[in-house]
C-alpha cells in the first residue's frame, strides 16, 4: 500500500512539475509578445500586406494599363517564348514597379519618422539646456541656505 501511494504521489508530483514548465513558457511567451517591439512589428506587417494589395492593384490596373496603352497590349502579357518555356517578362516588370513603389513609400515614411525624432531631440536638448526660471529661483535659494548652514 506505502509503494502504491508512493508510486501515486510520484505521478502527481511529475504532473504537477510538468503543468509549472508549460505555466512558465505560457507566461514568458505572454511577455515576449506583450513587447511594444512585436507588436510594432505585427501591426507593421499587416498595413504592409495589406499597403502592398494597393500598390499591386495600382500597377494592375492603372500603371499597366497606361503603359500597354503605348503598345495596345495588356503590359502583364508580355512573354517570351523559347521552345516549351514562358517567360511573363511583363509581370516581372510589373513586380518590379511594385517594389519601386513599395520601396519608395518606405522611405518617405522612414525620412518623416526621422525628421519627427530629430525635432523631439532637439527639443529635449532645449529644455534639458536651459532650466526654467522657477529652477532658477530655487537653485539660488538652496545655495544661500548651504551659504547659511555654513556660517
Amino acid at each position: 500500500m506505502k509503494e502504491n501511494m508512493k508510486d501515486t504521489m510520484k505521478k502527481v508530483s511529475e504532473k504537477a512539475k510538468k503543468e509549472v514548465k508549460e505555466h512558465k513558457i505560457i507566461e514568458e511567451f505572454r511577455e515576449f509578445i506583450a513587447r511594444g517591439n512585436v507588436l510594432d512589428l505585427a501591426v507593421g506587417v499587416i498595413i504592409g500586406g495589406a499597403f502592398q494589395s494597393l500598390v499591386t492593384s495600382l500597377t494592375d490596373n492603372i500603371i499597366s494599363p497606361i503603359l500597354g496603352c503605348f503598345t495596345e497590349v495588356d503590359f502583364n502579357s508580355y512573354a517570351l517564348n523559347i521552345g516549351n518555356l514562358h517567360l511573363k517578362y511583363g509581370a516581372f516588370l510589373t513586380d518590379i514597379i511594385n517594389f519601386i513603389i513599395m520601396a519608395f513609400v518606405v522611405f518617405l515614411i522612414v525620412k518623416f519618422m526621422n525628421k519627427i525624432l530629430v525635432r523631439k531631440e532637439k527639443n529635449n536638448e532645449k529644455t534639458k539646456q536651459e532650466p526654467s526660471e522657477e529652477v532658477k529661483l530655487l537653485t539660488e535659494i538652496r545655495d544661500l541656505l548651504k551659504e547659511n548652514e555654513k556660517r
